[in-house]
């Protein structure tokens, strides 16, 4: 298996305190890669230093074997490196179809305007945004403003947005955050079926998302990484039950109860 995303011994500190630490990772072409941890262990940090919102004060980003540590923002999306934040950034008066657009034509670079593109280009910008709504689930809520949506369905925007940029590895910040269960059911088909070739790095608090989406999975502890491995290893390995816990008690960090009648099997957050 080949790798698309790897860092070496990559750091970051803020004056004392050393937020990513000499962090190895390895995500695999075509993989669902699964960066989870405590609060305060260094995941965001290092998914702003894999992107190039920071920069590191040591260590290497390679993607697709290509050096971009030293790269922009910018720069790395035109290599294929596309996210999704936390928090929400849509234009909310503008429908869904018009926010998806924008996107595609920004990642053509053409201009972003009022006016009417000419029509052969338009037609291939529609035809985009048609597929890019299906891929994300809003094909029956391309005409509403973004404003009508509820939190999930402007999540699944932004999903949209980033596919957009036609990713070779796609970064998921806490895709989960704030949904409710169906919610956050709807959000793992949805990534679970999207196209083969688009890898998957993703952050989740949400553990029980996280085993049902990753392919493999790395735990980051005060800044280090604690263990990578498959999914069964890590649910059932006693260092990230400590790491969570301050214990090994398995069955408080994974619950998942039964469904009710007439209710998906939806996992809950710990």
């Amino acid at each position: 298996m080949n790798p698309l995303l790897s860092c070496r011994d990559l750091s970051r500190s803020f004056g004392a305190l050393k937020a990513v630490d000499a962090v190895d990772l390895t995500v695999h072409a075509g993989t669902r890669h699964a960066l989870i941890g405590p609060n305060g262990a260094g995941k965001s940090t290092l998914l702003k230093l894999l992107t190039g919102l920071l920069r590191p004060d040591s260590g290497t980003v390679h993607l697709g074997g290509q050096d971009i540590t030293r790269l922009s923002e910018v720069k790395r999306s035109r290599l294929g490196l596309s996210q999704t934040m936390q928090q929400v950034s849509l234009f909310p008066s503008m429908t869904v179809a018009e926010n998806v657009a924008l996107a595609v034509r920004r990642h053509r670079g053409g201009t972003i305007s009022a006016l009417p593109a000419r029509r052969g280009p338009r037609r291939h910008v529609d035809r985009q945004v048609d597929r890019l709504l299906t891929d994300a689930g809003l094909r029956n809520r391309d005409t509403l403003p973004v404003s009508a949506l509820s939190h999930g369905e402007a999540k699944q925007v932004e999903l949209a947005l980033a596919l957009a940029c036609e990713p070779r590895l796609l970064l998921l910040d806490e895709p989960g955050a704030g949904m409710s269960p169906a919610e956050s059911a709807r959000l793992t088909e949805l990534v679970l079926h999207l196209p083969a070739e688009i890898t998957v790095l993703f952050i989740e608090h949400d553990l029980d998302l996280v085993f049902a989406l990753a392919t493999e999975v790395t735990v980051l502890h005060l800044g280090k990484v604690l263990l990578t491995g498959a999914p069964g290893d890590i649910r059932d390995d006693p260092r990230v039950q400590e790491a969570y816990l301050g214990t090994s008690r398995r069955a408080d960090l994974f619950t998942t109860p039964p469904p009710t009648s007439g209710e998906p099997r939806v996992p809950t957050r710990p």
